[in-house]
């Protein structure tokens, strides 16, 4: 921590945040800091106590992330303390101390709350004298699950200096890819290019004025900037490379995106709240087969699921029980194929739908189903059936009104050309609802 923090007085008058449309230098990012360290200590926040702060990437909620780093305290990121699922976290988390940062003036206040800031992984990240994280999963299949880490194994691989592209910081707070590039843009020198908002029209005009060379997203936003067109109104030549991750690329979206912007570089990533981000190469721009890996990270398949061993491995969960093997694998419980040191993500197993005892993705009937004109999402899911076991339904949203029963008939023909039989849905769902969540990843059922 003090490496990067020592950098801020390196890199003096260099652009560190630009937010709001405005140029914060390194040096007034460390002066910040040391404001954030004085707050803390003024309103009585101890070392080790388990501290919220909800904001986004914005100058003061990066001073006080690294204040609370230096302070040991156990940081809990929050989007948006003020929603009911937030408040659900704080809780898991016993969160003694919430710290909320204004999205307009950029002012935080801070509040003390009645959590115990007790359990067993705390007080082993105690013990050894360093700070915490807690990262929560998205919780759309039910409660999120909160994941303890000692924040300082995570911290560890940005001592080796890298390349820092101009990059915009699409991914949340709350999120490890959105922390993860903060971190590294400001341990290589970079300017952490903040957001206000992140509509497909916000997003073209931020890359357009600030020259961003790399954009993080998810498949569900890059469907969304695509349906949207919002692309053909902005000057997009700047981007080198669109980095996707989160959830699984539907092909047919990943052909558009390269169709569209030829001259630009695709990259799947992998990462897990769990483990951190790996270090990800794809066979090529258009292929979803991708290797995994890197320094302090190991990689298995066992009986198709794929298990990862990795230094940086949170301790555990907050509310769950541990998903580690005896020997220190984690568990993904992601099936994947497997071609030599590449592999392809097929889907969560719990995910999985079991049709009179055939196996189906519902990954590779949304991929067929996106591929019809007009359709804008799609999500694949299950219904009990007392002949079948189950049956496979689909929700589709669609980019403009149709008949209802000519769009059904539509559908059911081309998955009948392409899918087995067992693999149509049987079900199919119209409705103008959108299909992601705030973190802009497909929500499952």
């Amino acid at each position: 921590m003090n490496s990067i923090v020592n950098k801020f007085i390196e890199f003096d008058h260099s652009p560190a945040v630009i937010w709001n449309d405005r140029i914060i230098p390194y040096l007034e990012l460390y002066q910040r800091f040391l404001e954030a360290k004085k707050f803390l200590q003024s309103v009585g926040v101890a070392e080790g106590t388990v501290v919220s702060i909800s904001g986004d990437f914005s100058p003061n909620t990066i001073a006080l992330l690294f204040a609370l780093i230096q302070n040991n305290n156990i940081i809990v990121p929050l989007n948006d303390s003020k929603k009911e699922s937030e408040l659900i976290k704080l809780e898991i988390a016993e969160v003694q101390h919430a710290i909320t940062v204004d999205s307009i003036s950029d002012e935080y206040r801070l509040e003390h709350r009645n959590g115990s800031g007790q359990h067993d992984f705390y007080d082993t990240i105690r013990a050894r004298k360093h700070p915490g994280l807690v990262l929560f999963t998205s919780g759309t299949s039910g409660t999120p699950k909160g994941a303890v880490h000692d924040f300082s194994k995570l911290l560890e691989k940005f001592k080796t200096l890298r390349k820092s592209l101009r990059t915009v910081n699409f991914l949340l707070f709350d999120h490890w890819g959105g922390l993860n590039t903060l971190f590294h843009t400001l341990s290589n020198g970079g300017v952490v290019l903040a957001l206000k908002d992140r509509r497909p029209e916000s997003i073209c005009a931020f890359i357009e004025k600030h020259k961003i060379e790399l954009l993080p997203a998810s498949p569900s936003f890059l469907n969304i900037l695509l349906i949207s067109e919002e692309y053909k109104n902005y000057d997009l030549s700047s981007l080198q490379l669109i980095t996707y991750g989160t959830e699984p690329m539907p092909p047919s979206t990943l052909r558009r995106l390269i169709k569209i912007f030829p001259a630009i570089k695709m990259q799947q990533t992998y990462g897990l709240i769990e483990l951190g981000v790996l270090r990800s190469k794809s066979k090529n721009d258009d292929s979803l087969w991708v290797k995994i890996g890197g320094e302090g990270f190991q990689t298995r398949v066992i009986d198709g699921l794929l298990e990862i061993k990795a230094e940086s491995a949170m301790l555990g969960y907050l509310n769950a029980p541990s998903p580690f093997t005896e020997d220190g694998w984690f568990m993904t419980h992601d099936e994947v194929e497997v071609d030599g040191e590449y592999i392809k993500i097929l889907g969560r197993k719990s995910e999985i739908i079991n049709v009179g005892g055939e196996k189906v993705y519902p990954a590779e009937v949304e991929n067929i189903i996106q591929e019809l004109e007009n359709v804008a999402e799609v999500t694949v899911f299950s219904e009990k059936n007392p002949i079948m076991g189950n049956i496979v339904c689909a929700k589709v949203r669609l980019i403009n009104k149709e008949d209802r029963k000519q769009f059904i008939s539509r559908l059911k023909i081309y998955c009948n050309q392409k899918l087995q039989s067992f693999k149509v849905p049987v079900k199919i769902i119209i409705d103008e609802e959108q299909q992601f969540n705030d973190r802009f990843k497909k929500k499952r059922n």
